[in-house]
């Protein structure tokens, strides 16, 4: 079996692309090149998933193979993974996780020490060494394993350190969504330590739940929470902690553009490294012309948040996402990081004392459409009928936008459109999608 890394790290089903196997020999292979780099341990966190046991031990024996130290941190935060990575320095790290996937999917994202994704060069270095032979190096050469308790500590301290120290939650009322997944103990811990009365959702994972009717792709149950409870604010994390979505005092979804719409909105600095904010090619038009009003520049960049932080270190700018709630504050943290994003939005509304509607009602989003279709192979997408029909679809002069990409992460083919009219846009889309279907 080929492996390749997609749009974040590598991913799929346990039983027939993520298995030991492989993991053992990703393990080997990472070793070798990330050694060649200058570090000689990596820091391997996970989040829940029942078979994040199974490949912790079958990248260890890898790593170990290759002669690199390991430091076992348990269940903790992709951000949190990539925050120690910087801390603790001279380190990379590993995250075991497969993020908003079902517990029958996992996956690997590599960090190098500076706390960023890998880079493209790095990663085609690993693939090249995975189908050789899996040879360790001499036996007094072999890396040793501990394991690190003090991370989950470590990452609360950091997260509370980013909240203004004359900004005070003990007012604030938080349901709070941590899909069962790697936040389900730290992100509490935060906002209790941090004054907040917290109702917690999917805060016990047993190895399956993960994702399962709760977290940012699925916050029906938050929202209803919100409610019932008369919550002030409502944080929905993904399974490894680094997406968000929020939900205000009356329940509506606040979505990754509306997440950076509060921030740039928020920050009275517009020079420098605070001129531009980066999107992606998903990132709604409306929310594009909204920040051009409030004075900043505007870049999108590939689909993924790795793609997002590279374009923000080649402008030198310090904000950028996604609409699926990827948030970086580059000022703070080096990816997507779902607790840091939503402490400093929480930060900024009490500072401005507004509401979030008060601040969204600056700008308008296009309608846009998004549908996800389950295809055995993605390159159908350049079978030329469809190519044919989504050029006559982008020739309606009504149409702002039209993309249509395989997914990076799961085998499906990526609908969207955006139109002035929504029952345009849902009817060109289902047109596009049942082409697949065919």
């Amino acid at each position: 079996m080929t492996i390749k890394f997609g749009t974040d790290g590598i991913r799929g089903p346990v039983e027939s692309k993520i298995t030991p196997e492989v993991c053992l020999r990703i393990g080997h292979a990472a070793g070798l090149v990330l050694k060649e780099m200058g570090w000689e341990t990596v820091l391997i966190g996970k989040d829940t998933r029942v078979s994040g046991y199974m490949l912790e031990s079958a990248l260890q024996a890898g790593f170990i193979a290759a002669g690199v130290n390991v430091r076992l941190l348990g269940p903790l935060p992709t951000p949190g993974v990539a925050y120690l990575t910087r801390s603790l320095r001279n380190q990379f790290g590993l995250v075991i996780s497969a993020s908003h996937n079902d517990y029958l999917d996992n996956g690997i994202k590599l960090f190098a020490g500076t706390g960023e994704k890998i880079s493209k060069d790095a990663e085609k270095k690993i693939e090249k060494l995975l189908t050789g032979d899996l040879q360790p190096v001499k036996t007094a050469e072999l890396g040793k394993a501990q394991r690190f308790d003090e991370s989950g500590d470590r990452y609360i301290e950091f997260c509370k350190s980013t909240v203004p120290p004359d900004v005070s939650f003990g007012s604030l009322r938080i349901v709070l969504d941590c899909a069962n997944g790697a936040c389900y103990k730290v992100t509490p811990s935060i906002l209790r330590e941090l004054g907040a009365e917290v109702i917690t959702i999917g805060t016990e994972p047993d190895g399956y739940n993960i994702n399962h009717d709760c977290g940012s792709t699925h916050p029906e149950r938050a929202q209803e929470e919100v409610i019932k409870h008369r919550a002030d604010f409502g944080i929905a994390l993904d399974g490894d902690g680094d997406r968000v979505v929020l939900i205000d005092r009356k329940g509506n979804i606040l979505d990754g553009d509306d997440i950076m719409y509060i921030l740039a909105y928020a920050n009275p600095n517009r020079t420098g490294p605070w001129s531009g904010i980066v999107g992606t090619a998903l990132t709604n038009l409306g929310f594009e012309e909204g920040v051009k009003k409030l004075g900043y520049k505007f870049k999108r960049a590939d689909v993924g948040d790795k793609y997002v932080s590279q374009m923000l270190q080649k402008e030198g700018w310090m904000l950028g996402g996604e609409p699926s709630g990827h948030i970086i504050c580059r000022d703070l943290v080096s990816t997507g990081d779902g607790t840091i994003a939503a402490l400093k939005v929480i930060s900024s509304l009490l500072i401005l004392e507004k509401d979030p509607e008060d601040i969204l009602r600056n700008y308008a989003k296009m309608p846009q459409i998004n549908v996800n279709v389950a295809v055995e192979n993605k390159d159908i997408l350049s079978d030329s009928d469809i190519q044919k029909k989504i050029k006559e679809i982008q020739s309606d002069l009504t149409v702002g936008r039209v993309l249509v990409r395989p997914s990076g992460t799961e085998s499906k083919i990526r609908v969207m459109i955006e139109s002035d009219d929504e029952i345009t846009a849902t009817k060109y889309a289902k047109d596009i999608a049942a082409m697949f279907k065919k």
